[in-house]
């Protein structure tokens, strides 16, 4: 049979695909490593036997000279709370299509301090750090003291680490430039997690000049260049509850005081402030617009929310493509994604003074 001919050797996306789970869920499964069920492991696994996949393609491992074939992952906080935020797992996704292609596996790790063994010892070739951690300076110090490539996703560029970007202050710009056009002078904003510290409460200025997470700060940095008063608050991460207690620490004071608007920095902590407006019984947008951040479909929210959408999957695609071009001996290319701002039925021009 010649090279034209012979068929093609199966790769984790096509064990994926047969198992009906995603490129990201299928690596861990078959890793053993991750929060992943005993159905849907066996589930990968028959799939993985159906189809020949027999572990990482040894050209993966000729890449990386010898080494392990196995590139992590680094996300902020527990592992299991990523599965639950729809942009973590796409971009995972994305990650995983691009080490697949490669035969490559797929190690997730978190950043937490009972992490930093795992990060000085974990036995990979390379990592990808989720730009999110509000600890990624110590991950880099970590990482850089093994020699490790690395590649961040929404990281700081001045830790002289490959990063994969996105416009996050100018999409917040976008939307707080809306909310100006639409008459909102009084406008609150509800922060994604800003250091370890993984704490909550009312944003105040030494926190934000402390803060250590990139897209909360740059996102910021958008709403600032429009509102540069607006008065806040923090919250441990990007979850529908966390934006429900912002709301509602926001929201419950008299009507004179309560702003007119909030611009969220996850779509996940918007569809917790309208939950929180809702038990208030302040109608959105009649009485409050919300805005929010990543373009995502959140589960149980009845509203098209005005937002701004990133390129989820495509920031692990491209992040997965630099790590590869590195373990390669090659120059990554580095990308910055744009995004883009969508009007939704949760915004309306401020309401009218009440007589």
């Amino acid at each position: 049979m010649d090279q034209e001919t012979r068929p093609s050797r199966p790769t984790l996306a096509d064990v994926a695909e047969r198992a009906g789970v995603s490129p990201s869920t299928a690596s861990l499964a078959f890793s053993g490593a991750g929060p992943v069920s005993e159905a849907t492991k066996q589930r990968v696994l028959q799939a993985a036997a159906d189809l020949d996949y027999a572990g990482p393609d040894p050209r993966a491992r000729s890449l990386r000279q010898g080494r392990s074939g196995i590139v992590g992952a680094v996300v902020a906080g527990r592992i299991g709370h990523s599965f639950r935020d729809p942009v973590m797992v796409q971009t995972l996704d994305g990650l995983a299509d691009e080490l697949g292609a490669v035969g490559a596996g797929l190690l997730l790790l978190n950043d937490a301090q009972e992490g930093t063994l795992q990060l000085s010892n974990a036995p990979m070739d390379g990592v990808v750090l989720i730009g999110c951690s509000p600890n990624l300076d110590s991950s880099v110090a970590i990482l850089s003291r093994r020699g490790m490539p690395i590649v961040s996703i929404e990281g700081l560029a001045a830790l002289g680490v490959p990063d994969i970007a996105v416009d996050n202050r100018g999409g917040v710009r976008a939307e707080a430039q809306h909310l100006a056009d639409l008459g909102h002078e009084r406008v609150a904003v509800v922060t994604l997690n800003l250091d370890p510290t993984e704490r909550r409460g009312p944003l105040t200025p030494e926190w934000e000049r402390s803060a250590t997470t990139v897209p909360a700060i740059e996102r910021l940095q958008g709403l600032r260049d429009v509102f540069p008063d607006a008065q806040g608050f923090v919250t441990t991460g990007s979850s529908l509850e966390e934006g429900r207690v912002a709301g509602h620490s926001i929201l419950d004071v008299p009507a004179d005081e309560r702003p007119t608007a909030i611009a969220a920095q996850s779509d996940l902590l918007a569809a917790g402030v309208i939950r929180a407006a809702e038990e208030l019984g302040i109608a959105v947008p009649a009485e409050l617009s919300v805005v929010g951040f990543d373009g995502i479909r959140v589960e149980g929210l009845d509203y098209d929310l005005t937002t701004v959408w990133q390129p989820s999957r495509e920031k692990g695609s491209a992040a997965g493509r630099a790590i590869i071009a590195m373990l390669d001996g090659r120059d990554p290319e580095c990308e910055q994604f744009s995004v883009r701002f969508h009007r939704g039925a949760t915004t309306a021009r401020v309401p009218a003074p009440q007589r």
